[in-house]
């Protein structure tokens, strides 16, 4: 199953936009640009197909990274505890509640965590029309 949005990438950034702070793919901001007060990142991580079946995989294993960014360290800890219970809510798998980034602007705080998503790619099997009954039972005789 692929939750709303064309691709996974789609799916998270609109679970992240949700926020209002901005959203930047990780290491794509201008080395001239400024920072946003708060903001995330994100990162695919892996993309892996997994369990296939009649030749044809039937899950993909997608895993970002999504980080935050703040110059206030409380909103960097709230800010992350709300996407993960969004991701969550979403069907996303975050098996850690946080770890520390590195920033490269000392004014910065970071804190990331991993989130995977499992993409059912095969349709389930629907359930089988049961035939129709070629000869119809004749009703009993109501004589004696």
């Amino acid at each position: 199953m692929t939750p709303k949005g064309d691709t996974m990438e789609d799916n998270l950034l609109e679970i992240l936009e949700a926020f209002k702070k901005p959203v930047i793919r990780q290491g794509s901001l201008a080395p001239d640009a400024a920072y946003p007060e708060t903001f995330f990142t994100f990162w695919n991580r892996s993309e892996e197909e997994q369990s296939a079946y009649d030749n044809e995989t039937a899950l993909v294993v997608h895993e970002f990274d999504v980080n935050v960014y703040s110059t206030d360290p409380s909103t960097v800890y709230s800010l992350l505890k709300q996407a993960r219970t969004a991701l969550k809510a979403a069907g996303w798998q975050t098996p850690d509640r946080g770890h520390d980034i590195a920033s490269d602007e000392i004014t910065h705080t970071g804190r990331g965590l991993t989130c995977t998503f499992i993409e059912t790619l095969t349709e389930e099997e629907p359930e089988p029309t049961p035939d129709p009954d070629p000869t119809p039972t004749p009703d009993p005789d109501p004589t004696p």
